[in-house]
């Protein structure tokens, strides 16, 4: 059990620290021994990090951290040019010495109110948005992509305490795959909602979510189901990001294993209901940590499909970096087993610069409106946290 002020008592020592939901609280991993930050060319190393790990039984056999995007994207050989934005590392990793478990209520007050800048530029505005939708509506027609995710930025300059986030955050939109990241010059917390690899020993799993409604007064979970269920835009979204995340599982599974577990259900959130499957499969033999993360990341269903096309639009569109957004987080174990979210919903501070990604999905029936003011709505519960 640890003590009431252990919380304010680790903000306050900076020691860097890492928080991440785990079953009914929180794991906390702190005194870290190794700080990796990935490059292009130690990637592939690292993920086999059993030449690193010399123990197998400790809790804190692990490494975990985070893969940007730009750095998958160039592990599945898929090339992003050079973008403008902040020079933030495209992936850190850290080994934890102490591994605690902390109860699902954050025992945190801030000592001081750091006054935050309320107000965030965006990176494409409504009318930039609609010829960027447009365009890529083309691309739809002409078969070259069949959904894809068109990427807005809020940012803006302002210090943070970021524990203060995290805590009112999860508090107010807790989500099973929420973490944050708190070291000397860079912070990351984190309301994702969205599994992408959870394997332990032969079988794994991948959680995909497509399809978002705002909540109301009138609505509950099983007006939102019936509303998923008939929106044809919805469903099929939802059927091919399912098709694509079940065909990537069966390239690293034994064939026939890769199952729906639950099919089209309706998780609740805050401000939003989703629409949530699960898949599984059992590996075959002699299949690899890198080869499992080369077939999952970057996770399909915040990119669009099929993956690789529609990675190769957007990489030739974006013009600024998007860091972490659409990376994930997580880590993996000395025996192998892992556990890697979809970074989402999440705020990067870097050397006091703070910038909020969001995506909404484009199919053949969206509507530019619905779609960008889809990607505020996702935007604005981080947003609120400055107020």
């Amino acid at each position: 059990m640890i003590k009431k002020n252990y919380l304010q008592d680790l903000n306050n020592s900076k020691k860097p620290f890492i928080i991440y939901k785990a079953g009914k609280g929180f794991d906390l991993y702190t005194d870290f021994s190794k700080k990796i930050i990935l490059t292009n060319n130690n990637i592939e190393k690292f993920i086999n990090v059993d030449t690193q790990l010399k123990s197998k039984k400790k809790e804190t056999d692990l490494f975990i951290g985070f893969f940007g995007y730009e750095i998958l994207n160039n592990l599945i050989g898929v090339k992003v040019k050079r973008q403008k934005g902040l020079k933030f590392p495209k992936g850190i990793f850290y080994k934890p010495e102490t591994k605690l478990k902390i109860p699902i209520k954050l025992d945190y007050k801030p000592i001081k109110i750091i006054k935050s800048n309320k107000l965030f530029k965006i990176n494409i505005n409504r009318e930039s948005y609609k010829l960027i939708f447009d365009k890529f509506k083309k691309k739809i027609k002409s078969g070259e992509t069949y959904q894809i995710k068109i990427c807005t930025k809020y940012s803006n300059k302002t210090q943070i305490d970021a524990l203060d986030f995290f805590c009112r955050l999860v508090k107010s939109n807790m989500a099973p795959e929420a973490f944050m990241i708190k070291d000397k010059n860079y912070s990351i917390i984190s309301c994702s909602p969205e599994n992408l690899i959870n394997k332990n020993n032969n079988f794994i799993t991948t959680k995909p979510i497509a399809g978002t409604l705002k909540k109301t007064k009138k609505l509950n979970k099983i007006k939102a189901l019936i509303f998923f269920k008939k929106n044809i835009k919805e469903s099929k979204e939802h059927n091919m990001i399912v098709d694509m995340e079940r065909s990537d599982l069966s390239r690293i599974c034994k064939s026939g294993s890769v199952k729906i577990l639950r099919k089209k259900i309706v998780e609740e959130y805050k401000d939003l209901y989703h629409y949530v499957s699960l898949i599984g499969g059992r590996l075959k033999d002699n299949i690899s940590s890198l080869d499992i993360i080369k077939a999952m990341m970057p996770g399909g269903s915040v990119i669009g499909c099929p993956k690789i096309s529609t990675l190769n639009l957007l990489n030739a569109q974006e013009k600024e970096s998007r860091n972490i957004y659409t990376g994930s987080f997580g880590y993996i174990k000395s025996n192998g087993d892992m556990r890697f979210n979809i970074i989402i919903r999440s705020i990067l501070n870097y050397k006091n610069n703070s910038e909020i990604s969001v995506a909404s999905g484009v199919v053949i029936d969206s509507n530019a409106k619905h779609e960008f003011n889809e990607n505020y709505i996702k935007g604005k519960a981080l947003m609120d946290l400055y107020k």
